[in-house]
């Protein structure tokens, strides 16, 4: 008398049942194999028919690259052998989803294919193989075909989410390292020929650039640069963000979407509020990242010298504060404010800074200046428009009174210098 595990005669012709499921007869594995034997044949056109209907369905699938179609188009072909596989052994329970279907793309396509992108990747395959079963069924197996689908298609749902959650958890951790890395080069001045290699690595896009710096609050840990990156990244910005001790530096790509004469004020003002409490510096809009040092350090150099500016607004140009900066012993701060103001009207004549030079000893009085150049006050008031023309700065406001100071006594001093 025989013991153990019954053959397959003595347990009545069944083999043994697939993990949650009843025990196949041998007139249902029998139609199994048949449809095994009609989907092996039809392997190929069913990959070629699910890139065809991905490419008619799916806007983002055209305008993917070539290569990344290509790999797409793997990643299908792989699904359904992978699937066929499965069906001629239900035996073995859950498919290896990750590693025979995903595994034959490169990780780089996560970054190229959303996780919503291959759920609807996933959706055009199975519509494809579901649009065939009767066809692909062998007679009485249709059921059992369109079963066996439906349970493979959320199996390959669960290993998408599986394999997003990992990459982005893998890649947070990276690009968190990275930019860090690249914050302080562009602090720094370093490495600036790897610049463009690191943001295309992080996927930057978008060019002009500026820099936002300020504070952390208290006890705020990490969440001051999760909520600036998803704040930006809502925006349509690219951003890369650091810390420096107590000190956030962010650099956001904003694209087009703002215009240039906007820039880069337009730009900071939705993100400035999610600083800590203090002065938030935005640093001169730039061409692109491998420039973006020199908004960079602006916006460091202006944080430094904010407090001597308490009625500054939030968030304050860095451009906005070249006087302060340039009292700190900045060079650029001192070479841009001689530029910007006081060449100009050193090129328009005397006239305008002689004119400029009374009116700021006298307190800015109209009348007090006419009489002591001897003209009208007319003449004053026009020189006067003509100075906020070149500069920018209005003489008669209390901050462009003292912007314009400044500038003229660097400019003086420049001059003596190079006598």
């Amino acid at each position: 008398m025989s013991t153990g595990t019954p053959s397959r005669q003595e347990d009545g012709g069944h083999a043994a049942a697939p993990e949650g499921g009843n025990v196949p007869t041998v007139e249902e594995e029998r139609v199994r194999a048949e449809t095994v034997r009609r989907l092996e044949r039809s392997m190929g056109a069913l990959g070629t028919a699910a890139v065809a209907s991905m490419e008619q369905r799916l806007a983002w699938f055209r305008r993917m690259s070539a290569e990344d179609r290509s790999w797409i188009g793997l990643v299908a072909q792989s699904g359904v052998a992978a699937f066929v596989d499965w069906f001629r052994n239900p035996e073995r329970g859950r498919p290896a989803i990750t590693v025979e279907v995903f595994g034959t793309a490169p990780r780089e396509l996560t970054r190229s294919v959303s996780l919503q992108q291959t759920v609807d990747m996933i959706r055009v395959v199975i519509d494809v193989v579901e649009g065939q079963v009767e066809e692909l069924a062998a007679p009485g197996g249709a059921q059992q075909l369109r079963e066996a689908v439906l349970r493979y298609t959320r199996e390959v749902a669960f290993s998408s989410a599986k394999i997003y959650a990992r990459a982005a958890e893998a890649r947070g951790a990276w690009d968190a390292r990275l930019e860090a890395l690249i914050v302080d080069a562009l602090l720094h001045g370093d490495h600036e020929d790897g610049l463009r290699t690191w943001g295309s690595a992080l996927g930057w896009s978008h060019t002009p650039v500026i820099a936002m710096v300020g504070e952390i609050g208290e006890d705020d840990g990490g969440k001051v640069l999760d909520d600036l990156r998803a704040a930006a990244r809502r925006l349509g910005h690219d951003v890369l963000a650091g810390t420096q001790g107590r000190r956030v530096v962010v650099v956001v790509g904003v694209g087009d979407r703002y215009p240039v004469e906007e820039l880069p004020a337009a730009a900071a003002e939705p993100l400035a509020g999610l600083f800590g409490p203090g002065p938030v510096v935005v640093g001169p809009a730039v061409p692109d990242l491998n420039a973006a040092g020199a908004s960079a350090r602006a916006a460091v150099n202006g944080l430094r010298v904010a407090a001597a500016w308490p009625d500054a607004p939030r968030p304050v140009l860095a451009d906005d504060l070249l006087p302060e900066r340039a009292l700190q012993g900045e060079a650029e701060a001192r070479r841009q404010l001689v530029e910007e103001v006081y060449v100009p009207l050193l090129h328009a004549g005397s006239p305008l800074l002689d004119t400029l030079s009374v009116y700021l000893e006298h307190a800015s009085s109209l009348e007090a200046t006419a009489r002591m150049l001897f003209v009208h006050p007319n003449t004053v008031r026009y020189r006067l428009s003509r100075i906020a023309e070149l500069t920018g700065r209005v003489p008669s406001d209390g901050r462009g009174s003292f912007v314009l100071r400044v500038a003229v006594a660097l400019g003086r001093l420049s001059e003596e210098g190079e006598g």
